[in-house]
């Protein structure tokens, strides 16, 4: 099971209703899913800084976190709290640093993504329940992705919710199982990949990372991906400008998109587009398997 959206806008006057269009697309995959859900926004850089997310709970002091994180840096940081979640802007370059050092800053906050336009969110819960709790209907930017959740290949928490991200701006939600995961996994962390999970979906994120880290584009990567990964997938993968689909070769996961001249989405079933504007006007179809699917932001 598990639901899969995401819309990529091409027109910037769009751009403040993307969670609006969106919030609804993830309520109706919650049949799919009802054990956790997430999602990822690309939104407005902060000028000179990369933002990252943190994860705590509902007690943490993301604002104490702040004021050490600055104090460590020598900068001003900002501090924008979601619920469970907070997103700071920290001055680009300090990102690893900061990184390193939140573990002893702030024990048990993780940070689940690093961008400069990125921000992620996830829990567990009812889909609807936790898009309303970060607010997601309000949030504003040119590309979002989501996730409802069926756990399968690992047990229903927050760590593996998805969508996951092991790289700078890129994250990726996973309808399906991957059989070679382990394999992939001990492979990928002897190139210096980082895991925090057991989940196979965030192997496959790993796996477009190392790919990309080599020089590879988002779609060279996906190509690659398709001789590596073995199993089932649908994947939806979101980057700073990017925003791509692809589906295994036998295509045993069910996909459905629609193209207008004003954004592309994505549903793991139609129901999930019926309410965007102008869908019938549309060109929807389903992707065909071992074919990927790639969209730009338009400089």
């Amino acid at each position: 099971m598990c639901g899969i959206v995401g819309l990529f806008l091409k027109e910037a006057k769009f751009e403040p209703q993307l969670g609006r269009l969106v919030a609804p697309m993830l309520a109706s995959m919650s049949e799919r899913g009802p054990d956790s859900a997430g999602f990822a926004v690309y939104g407005d850089s902060v000028p000179g800084a990369v933002k990252l997310t943190l994860r705590g709970t509902e007690a943490t002091d993301f604002e104490a976190i702040a004021r050490d994180v600055a104090r460590l840096v020598g900068a001003p940081v900002s501090c924008r709290r979601h619920d469970t979640h907070a997103v700071i802007a920290v001055p680009a370059g300090q990102e690893g640093v900061v990184r390193d050092k939140l573990v002893s800053i702030a024990p048990g906050v993780a940070v689940i993504s690093v961008g400069r336009r990125m921000e992620l969110y996830k829990e567990v819960g009812h889909p609807t329940e936790v898009a309303e709790r970060f607010g997601f209907a309000q949030m504003c930017g040119t590309h979002a992705i989501g996730h409802t959740r069926m756990a399968t290949e690992s047990a229903v928490t927050t760590n593996g919710a998805h969508p996951f991200s092991t790289g700078t701006d890129q994250c990726l939600v996973h309808n399906g199982s991957l059989s070679n995961h382990n394999d992939l996994r001990r492979r990928l962390r002897h190139d210096g990949i980082a895991f925090a999970t057991d989940n196979d979906t965030e192997v496959a994120a790993g796996y477009l990372s190392w790919r990309m880290q080599q020089g590879m584009g988002l779609e060279a990567a996906l190509t690659a991906a398709l001789c590596d990964l073995d199993g089932f997938y649908t994947f939806v993968v979101g980057t700073e400008t990017g925003f791509a689909v692809l589906r295994d070769p036998i295509a045993c996961k069910p996909a459905v998109m629609v193209e207008t001249d004003t954004y592309v989405a994505f549903g793991t079933e139609y129901r999930a587009l019926v309410e965007l504007p102008g869908v019938a006007e549309g060109r929807v179809f389903e992707p065909e398997p071992a074919k990927v699917y790639v969209w730009e932001r338009r400089a």
